[in-house]
């Protein structure tokens, strides 16, 4: 049996994944596949794969091509979900913020820098006609952190995926004030470059069998109530995110990576763009 790890957030997109590893479908192939949740999100997975702590993640696409761009000897080996991701835009329940414009010259709590909330609060601040070089950020790790931070005012507003967080808008920790969707499609399948010279016939299997799931994962039974109890959501809110959700079984389009490049460049967040080709593993 061939061991092999790789991390994710332990979000409902990544529930193909659980899926498969308790119907032991890697083990079928040989592959006993290790699962890590890593609630800090993408830049900490990058961390980690650049440490060598993990073969494989499931990442956000800006972070990963932020990371690459940083060094990370990491590849892009498929595009997981096509469609983009709603980033909500949250405050504290007692804040005195009402609009999104009111934030112009407020503090992002991130996850940690080179995460989705850390570079998605660059494309939202464009977005807004705002100066992305007055943005300022405060680390909170993880979603206890952030809550912590707009509660006691040391953050101003945390930019996390909408569905997720929509149970502490509707129990009143924080309020939404609008939504970002990303303007590319939001996850992909990122693996060391160690790991695809060393195991590249176990990657494919594992994309083979991951693929298997996520091409009948919306066919499955009952797979609305059980993602609603899975992650505490409101069935309603999961049968809108499912609606909107599309995972893919392909590798990332060249147009799309020279877009998120162009996009990062010109907010400043990385120095060149690279040929499609040097990010993928085909």
């Amino acid at each position: 049996m061939k061991k092999v790890s790789i991390l994710g957030v332990p979000e409902h997109f990544n529930f193909p994944w659980q899926l498969a590893i308790d119907e032991g479908a890697f083990e079928e192939r040989g592959i006993d596949l290790e699962w890590t949740d890593v609630p800090e999100g993408t830049g900490k997975m990058s961390k980690m794969l650049e440490n060598g702590e993990a073969d494989l993640a499931v990442m956000l696409t800006e972070g990963t091509v932020k990371s690459m761009a940083d060094g990370n000897p990491i590849k892009i080996v498929q595009e997981f979900i096509v469609s983009p991701l709603l980033w909500g835009i949250h405050v504290g329940a007692k804040s005195g913020f009402k609009e999104v414009s009111e934030l112009r010259n407020a503090t992002v709590a991130i996850s940690r820098f080179g995460s989705g909330s850390h570079l998605m609060a660059f494309v939202h601040a464009r977005e807004q006609g705002w100066d992305t070089t007055k943005l300022k950020f405060l680390v909170v790790n993880d979603m206890k952190g952030a809550i912590d931070a707009l509660e006691n005012g040391t953050a101003d507003y945390f930019m996390w995926e909408h569905f997720m967080t929509k149970p502490l808008v509707d129990n009143g920790t924080f309020r939404r004030l609008g939504d970002c969707p990303t303007p590319w499609p939001c996850f992909v399948i990122v693996a060391h470059e160690r790991f695809i010279r060393e195991q590249a016939g176990i990657l494919g299997h594992i994309l083979q069998t991951i693929n298997a799931y996520t091409e009948e994962f919306r066919n499955i039974p009952s797979i609305d109530r059980t993602l609603a109890n899975a992650y505490g959501q409101q069935l309603e809110d999961i049968r809108k995110w499912l609606s909107l959700t599309q995972w893919s079984t392909s590798q990332i389009r060249t147009a799309t990576l020279m877009g998120v490049q162009q996009r990062l460049m010109e907010l400043a967040l990385i120095h060149e763009i690279r040929p499609a080709q040097d990010l993928v593993h085909s």
